[in-house]
């Protein structure tokens, strides 16, 4: 079942190529370079702790609150510290720092 074909093949026809002109290369030179030491890695910043943990302190039997409550918010919105303010993050409520002096 397989046919034959009799095509003929048509002479390739070689692409003309243009002479590039030779690249002249620069000799390699091998140089090594003293490595400079590094200095010691700086130690990292402990980070802060997050969560509850931040936000109360047990002395004895009570429990203290570290940040002061949102005044809008009622209890359970705590303000967070922000250098010379505090500043709620449910409402947007700030309140400054007294500055000192």
């Amino acid at each position: 079942m397989s046919k034959k074909t009799d095509k003929k093949e048509a002479p390739k026809k070689e692409a003309k190529k243009e002479a590039a002109p030779p690249e002249i290369e620069a000799p390699k030179e091998e140089v090594k370079l003293a490595k400079a030491e590094k200095a010691p890695k700086p130690e990292k910043k402990k980070k802060e702790e997050k969560g509850v943990f931040t936000l109360y302190k047990v002395e004895g039997e009570k429990v203290v609150r570290l940040r002061p409550i949102c005044e809008r918010c009622g209890p359970g919105y705590f303000m967070a510290d922000h250098g010379n303010r505090y500043t709620c993050g449910h409402c947007g409520f700030t309140k400054y720092k007294p500055a000192k002096e």
